[in-house]
């Protein structure tokens, strides 16, 4: 039987001219393509290797639409007529390959033109994040108009040597580093040019098609690249300046010309010259250097968060006095040529940039060094101020966080990893979805973890990514992200497919409960927080005590916290044995949590039945599951708070801490829980950091979360009814002056301002045309009608 597929939406690629709707055409997604996977014969396309291809072809005129479709293993950056117009694939895993889709027209012209691309693959140098089944380039024509461009022999192809990969020293990084390596160029090797209508390529081999077809997922016999269309926008870039130069050492001063945007230097015959520079605030980009002369010279390029002192401390981030540089690096050889330009195949993530040149026989030009940005789309549409004038500055910091830990996924950091991990992407998920409202990269994240399912029921604790790794407490923040979604928008049919994965998760959970009801032993990685260091019962951090032999309070309650969501859905889609099922066994574990680990002598829940260690984590998800009645919970939280004795919440699981606060209405604790993010701005830092010094990455997704907070706790905006069909604003406001904000909304704007008079306290809500829900506040309800600004007095 034909499969029939709906005609698709997705959005063209760079430039920004290019970036509009465009219309895939019903044969790309219903049957094999006519364009072929191509290669550059003679070479291996297992092993590391850098490619051009190329096409010329004539058109008397140009069309008002010309659409191909395009995608590579690993990566491509696609050129028409000397123009950068697409660059991915998105990454994804091989069953679900992507492809972008770009109209080209306005960049070709009557007569000649030229279609050409770097191709390349890392093999073992490429990010943990990058999964790939061999070297291929294919570009396939949207209708039989565009078929004159399809991939096949009549393409021109070249190995490019001046490339060769620059391993990072992760020895002397001592970090764990997995966003592949850097790159080694040889401006003497390198084909310029190359991109241009007017290179000649009449040496270069034709390209071999590979014996299997292009195919969208579903079609062929055979696995290789399963193409489907990109899901999410593409990333404008934009010019940055590349900071202030804060060092110059050198065994001659050179002349030095800066601007807003580009910086000029000049670098005399067998000199050696390191140059510092600041770049403010922490970036992801492109560098884009380009110079003229200098044949025998070498410049390096090395990136970082943050400098190091003697002892290996970064202490502020502000200071470069005493300090020094270590990361990742580039190198670029000049061949003596005039305007080379050097561009690295991957972005690099810096706040620090250290440019050291060593010069062979003849003098160097750098003509230019900017910055070309990367990154996910996000727009800020909500917006958040209070009588705290801390909480402007967290809210700008924690927002470039979020912003530099999206990109084609969710990533935990930038700089070290680039890896989406489902705790990190939980907390992420609902930044992007109150400050930006934009819920393309949730979905693909949502799609992308239920991909990575193993056969054992659990998804993978990371994905896209070449190296599995299971966190069985991810997977369970996976189900409650699906949950969070499906509160949020109005998506039935999208959180309906998720149903079997759900149960499935849940089975290995429910698999593992011990005859008394708690968690037994567990297999795999049970991260819940750094809080806990290595042991050699784990052989690993940030695991909890009664973990691999079992008894864990905290696996237990969080088993119990996601059946409950688990419920709600399922209840939801008329699952209703189902839905019994999960809420009968949430109530079960919690009962038997409580009654093996509850304390009596501290009042408290003990991290297992010995009850010899304690935690926040334990006793949050005792809140947060209502193991104890309502009016003991606020007591228990005060009693947690402050006891330093027991094991504390890190940067990650003070989101649990916050929304424990929020249960309560416990506003003054909320705000001193923010403490550790103001002494991170005291510290310079211009991201929010892994966890408190010392830390290792000063990006980190997880410690955004006060954007979040801010909006869903201080002001209250929380959805009523599944869909955020219904609004419930119960702000957590103790402690502040006033405090105000707005957020989107599917349907429009929902703004809050709230004060205190000498009444009591002021409200002001407006809500669009559709919206109704209520205000609860100082134990006080009134209902809210949408299209209409309130203002209430409780």
């Amino acid at each position: 039987m034909k499969k029939l597929l709906p005609v698709l939406l997705v959005l063209a690629l760079l430039p920004s001219a290019n970036c509009k709707l465009q219309t895939i055409a019903p044969r790309i997604l219903d049957n094999f393509w006519k364009a072929r996977w191509v290669v550059c014969p003679g070479e291996s396309t297992r092993q590391y290797g850098v490619y051009h291809f190329r096409k010329n072809f004539e058109l008397k005129t140009v069309p008002s639409s010309f659409v191909v479709h395009v995608s590579a293993d690993n990566r491509y950056r696609l050129f028409v007529n000397g123009q950068p117009v697409s660059s991915g694939p998105a990454r994804s895993d091989l069953g679900h390959w992507n492809f972008e889709t770009v109209d080209i027209a306005k960049q070709l012209k009557p007569g000649k033109n030229s279609l050409a691309a770097i191709v390349w693959n890392a093999a073992e140098h490429a990010p943990f994040a990058q999964i790939s089944y061999q070297t291929g380039f294919i570009l396939q024509g949207n209708t039989e108009a565009e078929d004159l461009v399809n991939t096949d022999k009549t393409w021109r192809v070249l190995r490019n040597e001046a490339y060769r990969p620059l391993p990072v020293d992760r020895g002397k990084l001592q970090a764990y580093h997995v966003t592949g390596d850097g790159d080694d160029v040889d401006a003497s090797r390198y084909p310029w040019g190359w991109e241009q209508p007017d290179f000649d390529d009449s040496k270069w081999k034709e390209a071999q098609p590979l014996w299997f077809a292009g195919k969208p997922r579903g079609l062929g016999s055979d696995g290789n690249w399963m193409l489907v269309p990109r899901s999410i926008p593409i990333f404008d870039e934009e010019k940055i300046s590349i900071g202030k130069v804060v060092r110059e050492q050198s065994e001659t001063k050179n002349g030095m010309e800066a601007s807003s945007l580009s910086v000029k230097m000049f670098f005399p015959p067998k000199t050696k010259t390191s140059i510092l520079i600041d770049q403010g605030i922490l970036v992801n980009a492109f560098p884009v250097l380009t110079t003229t002369g200098g044949k025998g010279a070498k410049i390096t390029l090395t990136y970082a968060e943050a400098l190091f002192d003697e002892k290996r401390n970064k202490g502020n981030r502000n200071e470069w006095q005493g300090k020094q540089i270590m990361g990742i690096q580039d190198r670029f050889s000049p061949d003596g040529g005039k305007e080379r330009t050097f561009r690295p195949l991957w972005f690099r993530t810096w706040r620090w940039l250290q440019i050291e040149v060593e010069t062979g026989d003849e003098e160097l030009t750098i003509n230019d060094l900017h910055g070309m940005s990367y990154g996910y789309p996000l727009v800020a549409k909500a917006d958040f101020k209070s009588s705290d004038p801390s909480h402007e500055k967290i809210w700008e910091v924690g927002w470039r966080t979020a912003q530099r830990c999206a990109g084609e996924t969710y990533f935990d950091c930038p700089y070290y990893e680039q890896l989406s991990y489902v705790g990190d992407t939980r907390i992420q998920a609902l930044i992007s979805l109150y400050v930006s409202g934009d819920d393309r990269l949730v979905r693909k994240s949502i799609e992308d973890f239920d991909n990575s399912r193993i056969p054992d029921g659990l998804t993978q604790s990371r994905y896209p990514c070449n190296d599995m790794q299971i966190i069985p407490t991810y997977s369970m923040f996976w189900v409650s992200m699906v949950h969070d979604y499906w509160m949020l928008r109005n998506d039935t049919a999208f959180v309906r497919r998720f149903l079997p994965g759900i149960a499935s998760v849940l089975a290995w959970e429910e698999s593992h409960l011990a005859s008394s009801g708690i968690m037994g032993g567990t297999e795999w990685w049970n991260f819940v927080d750094w809080a806990w260091p290595w042991s050699d019962e784990e052989r690993i951090g940030g695991v909890p005590p009664g973990v691999a032999k079992g008894g864990s309070s905290i696996l237990s309650l969080q088993f119990a916290y996601t059946l409950r969501q688990a419920a709600d859905i399922f209840e939801f889609y008329g699952k209703l044995s189902e839905a019994d099922h999960f809420s009968a066994l949430a109530d079960q574990v919690i009962k038997a949590t409580y009654r093996q680990c509850w304390d009596t002598g501290r009042n408290m829940l003990a991290d297992t039945p010995a009850k010899k260690t304690f935690s926040q984590h334990a006793n949050i998800l005792a809140v947060l599951t209502d193991a104890l009645p309502m009016e003991d919970q606020p007591e228990l939280l005060n009693k947690v708070i402050g006891d330093k004795s027991i094991t504390q919440t890190t940067l990650y699981f003070r989101f649990y801490l916050l929304e424990a606060l929020k249960k309560h209405d416990m506003g003054k604790e909320f705000n001193t829980q923010l403490d550790d993010w103001r002494t991170m701005l005291s510290m310079g830092l211009t991201t929010f950091a892994e966890e408190p010094e010392p830390t290792r990455s000063d990006c980190h997704a997880w410690s955004a979360a006060p954007n979040y907070q801010f909006l869903s706790t201080v002001l209250g905006i929380n959805p009523g009814s599944p869909g955020f069909e219904t609004v419930r604003i119960a702000p957590v406001f103790r402690g502040l002056q006033f405090a105000e904000g707005k957020m989107p909304h599917p349907k429009g704007e929902i703004s809050v301002r709230l004060e205190w008079t000498r009444s009591g306290i002021k409200a002001t809500v407006g809500l669009p045309k559709g919206l109704d829900g209520e205000m609860v506040l100082l134990n006080e309800r009134k209902p809210l009608e949408g299209g209409k600004v309130h203002v209430l007095y409780f």
